[in-house]
Order: structure tokens, then sequence, then C-alpha cells
């Protein structure tokens, strides 16, 4: 009797089994979310809405596990953005949708879903406001599966610089962000000499008051522009504890904002105050129209290897990477667009000029020197990563007229540095140092006049 496992295969039947092979492989490859929606015959699922509003704008993303249709319109009184998704289960996410709007969404009124007609499912987002919706899909990227955006902008959107006037007499107030029991002391008695205010003061240079020997001379507030990195679709690197790196930037951001305000000669704006995403060339812009005098992003590193501790500062590169680990962290924070989701067919062809512009050497001069003043005030807290401020592409630096550096406050993969970076009084500490490292650069590079535009008085 013959063994058919011994036996040769036809043609036919080896290409059957190659082809099952290389099916079963696939399978093996997919990610939950394809191997749930091959299954179901590729039938688009809703498996999630998250809603992220914001002042600027507010950001509904719908994920879902398989590729599907839309349409979108929008209707006038009552002002409403109408969504059309066909072939859609209506489930119990899109029944839920009412209850994902607050109350104070600047924004949205009321966000609902029913079934319009057979296989079409109908999204009605009720306006506050006049809008101008942008409308867009996302493939799947790390955690997330295919993703429908709908960005509401205001028709009329907030003027940043406007904002800064509106809050003139806000300014020195300790804000939600100041610990327990803090007071204005720590700032009465700074350690090193801090640009003086002298209203009647005429501009001078800097080079002039460095050859007299002078304190520095500032006849106008220095601008400084926070920018709490990642925050709504983006969550940044996540700790082993589960912390997430966007709430550990925003609050010591608004930490050291509220510590930036409170001095006599400062203002500080971030660039996102609340859990939503803000695009990579959307943060630089923000500072450009507030004719910022610094630049500071915060952020918290992430590594393969728990063990990597300590701080950094990092400023931009024309030359490529100063190390293989910059090289590295820059490209991952560069690819925050990608999991925040960016809609690639708006671009501000003035900007994206702006930021392939490599004239910035002075600039990023001035960037390394606000750097190195800032690391060695880091170096008295924590452990430094390098000794050096690091430099590499981020997309983030890229403003041609603006000193701006990047702190990397500690490694949140570090299970020690990650309980660390939880700690409010290790965030104070945090706040602190920055703000010593921005005075120390200031005392020494006092800014130049601006244009009226950016004064407050």
């Amino acid at each position: 009797m013959s063994d058919k496992s011994t036996q040769p295969l036809s043609p036919l039947a080896s290409r059957r089994r190659l082809l099952g092979a290389a099916g079963a492989s696939l399978l093996l490859l997919a990610t939950p979310t394809a191997l749930r929606a091959a299954v179901r015959g590729a039938v688009p699922s809703v498996l999630a809405v998250r809603v992220w509003p914001a002042p600027d704008y507010t950001r509904v993303a719908i994920e879902y596990d398989a590729p599907l249709k839309y349409s979108h319109f929008l209707v006038k009184n009552p002002d409403r953005l109408v969504v059309d998704l066909e072939g859609v289960e209506f489930n119990g996410v899109l029944q839920g949708l009412a209850n994902k709007i607050a109350p104070d969404d600047p924004n949205i009124r009321l966000l609902r879903a029913g079934r319009f007609k057979p296989g079409v499912v109908r999204l009605v987002m009720e306006l506050k406001n006049e809008v101008k919706p942008q409308v867009f899909v996302l493939p799947p990227v790390g955690e997330y599966g295919h993703r429908l955006v709908l960005d509401v902008y205001p028709l009329t959107p907030p003027d940043p610089l406007l904002a800064l006037l509106d809050d003139k007499g806000g300014r020195g107030e300790a804000g939600p962000a100041r610990a327990e029991g803090e007071g204005a002391a720590r700032n009465e008695a700074p350690a090193e000499p801090r640009p003086e205010v002298r209203p009647d003061a005429q501009p001078e240079t800097r080079a002039g008051a460095r050859q007299r020997g002078k304190p520095p001379v500032v006849d106008r507030l220095v601008t400084i522009t926070l920018d709490p990195g990642h925050g709504g679709e983006d969550p940044g690197a996540i700790g082993r504890g589960g912390s997430y790196e966007k709430n550990v930037t925003l609050s010591v951001a608004r930490r050291l904002k509220a510590r930036i305000d409170a001095e006599p000669n400062m203002r500080a704006v971030l660039t996102r105050d609340s859990d939503f995403f803000v695009p990579l060339q959307m943060r630089v812009q923000k500072a450009r129209r507030i004719q910022s005098d610094l630049f500071v992003s915060i952020h918290a590193d992430a590594f393969i290897r728990p063990d990597a501790r300590g701080s950094s500062v990092f400023a931009l590169s024309e030359r490529g990477a100063s190390s293989s680990a910059a090289r590295y962290l820059a490209q991952k924070e560069n690819e925050a667009d990608l999991i925040g989701g960016v809609n690639i067919d708006v671009r501000d062809p003035i900007l994206a000029r702006t930021l392939l512009d490599l004239s910035q050497t002075a600039t990023i001069s001035d960037s390394l020197k606000l750097g190195s003043a800032v690391l060695g005030e880091l170096g008295a807290i924590n452990r430094l990563h390098k000794e050096n401020v690091e430099q590499a592409g981020f997309a983030v630096l890229k403003a041609p007229d603006i000193p701006s550096i990047l702190v990397e406050t500690a490694f949140i993969s570090n299970p020690e540095e990650e309980k660390r970076l939880n700690d409010e009084a290790y965030q104070d500490k945090i706040a602190d140092a920055i703000l010593s490292g921005i005075r120390k650069y200031l005392a020494k590079n006092p800014p130049l006049a601006k244009s009226k535009l950016a004064r407050l008085d």
C-alpha cells in the first residue's frame, strides 16, 4: 500500500499548497483589527469614536476596521455637518455618539447617528457656529486602525495675538498649574542677573550692551512659546506604568507657564492648553504669529531599553544628527503627524518654504546657547543623558527666526524616572530648572526690539 504523503504532488496541487501557506502567513502577520474584518467579510465596523475639543478646532476621530466609502456636506439654518458612511454596521458605538460631546465644546452642540437608508449610516453634527470642516481618512498606524477624521474649524479662527492682549490683565496670576501652597517668593530673588525692564529705554543692540558691560536692557516683554509635545490622538511615549507622555508634558508646561507669567518681564503662550493634537508645522506657525522670542518644546523620552535614563536638550541641525540616538529620537518625534493625524491636502506653501529654508545659522547658534543654559540647570536636578546639547532635524524646531530647543525631561520608558515624572514636586523642579536656564540665556543675550504688533502696551 502506497503512502500518499510521500507521493510527488502535481503542479496544480503544489501551487494550491503554496498559496495556502502564503495565506496562512499573511493571517499570522495581520493585526487583530484586520483579522476581524477578514472573518466578517471586510464589512466595516466602527470600533471607537474619540472627540478632542479645543479653542482652535474640535476633532472627531472615527476608527473602523476596514476601508469604507463616505461623503459629507454642510447644511445651514441651523448649521450642521452631515457625513454618510456606506456599508457600515449601526452598532452600540454609533448609538452612544450623543454622550461624546461635552456641554462646553466650543464648536459642536450635538453629534448623533442613525440608519439613513439600507446600507448607509448618517452622522449629523449640530454646530454652535459656522465652520470650515476638513474631512479626511488616515491609514492604520501604530495601535490605530483606519480612521475617518472630522476636523471642525471655526470660520473665524481665534487670533493668538489678540488672546495675548486679552490676557494682559491676568499676567502674574498663579493659575491652576501652581502647586498648592506655592507663592511668588520663588521668583523674588533670582540667583542670576535678569534683564531689566525699562519702559522709557530706547532699543539697544546686544553687542552694544555687551561692550559697555551694562545690565541687559529690555523695553518690552519677552514672549516664550511653550510646546507640550503630542496630545489628542497622539499619546506620545507610554511608560510601563501606563503614563502617557502627552499628559506629563502638558502638566510640566502649565507649571512652567505659571512661573514665566509671574516674571515681570516675560509672558508664556502654550501651543496647546488641553488634550488635543496640534500638527508640527502649526506649532511653529503659532510661535511665529505671535512673534515669539523663544520656543521650548517639552517631551518625555522613551527608548527600547528600560535602563536608559537622564535629561537631554536638543537643537536643530543643518548637517544631520549629532548622534544615532538623536537621529532616532528626531525620526520618532517627527512621526507625530502620522499618529496624531494631519490632512495632507491642506498645506501652507509659505510655511513649507520657510521650513525648508536652511539660512538658519544665526538662529541655531542662539538655540545652542539657550539649550546649553537649560541643560546646565537640568543637570542640577537629574542625571544628564548627554553632557552637551545634541542636534537633529526636528520638524518642530524649524522656525528660521526663533531660537528653539526641545527638552527631554526624562525617560518615561524607565520605570524609576516614570514615577518621578508623575510626581508634582519633581515637575516643579523641572519647571524651575527650565526657567532658570531661560533667565541665564536672556541675561547674556537680551532680545532685540521687535515690531509694535507684539507689544502689550
